[in-house]
């Protein structure tokens, strides 16, 4: 049985993620920097409305017609002028199926 995927704060700084565990107390880390809530990144992506075209599928089928979004390094939808939708940086509903099947996507086809 595959081990879930570790699940980490959600939280960005200057586009930075948090490297702490999710539902960590306390301020926000990567490496040396410290960051609180207050000047953490908005959840929206940054890469929302960017141009994008479906990624190259694996033989089942993921991503499903979605891009891969070069910020957030999710696989987003595309809207129909082929530009990512709207979305944050984070899914707080994202299934441990789902980032299996990407982290697969990425050690298969990679970037």
């Amino acid at each position: 049985m595959d081990t879930p995927p570790a699940r980490y704060c959600p939280s960005r700084n200057e586009g930075r993620h948090c490297t702490r565990p999710l539902g960590h107390p306390g301020l926000h880390r990567r490496g040396a920097l410290l960051w609180s809530e207050a000047s953490a990144d908005p959840p929206r992506c940054t890469g929302s409305g960017a141009p994008g075209s479906p990624a190259r599928e694996l033989s089942n089928g993921y991503p499903g017609g979605r891009a891969l979004c070069e910020r957030c390094l999710r696989f987003i939808a595309l809207d129909a002028t082929g530009r990512l939708v709207e979305h944050h940086t984070t899914d707080a509903d994202e299934t441990d199926a789902e980032v299996a099947r990407r982290r697969e996507w990425f050690n298969t086809i990679g970037w």
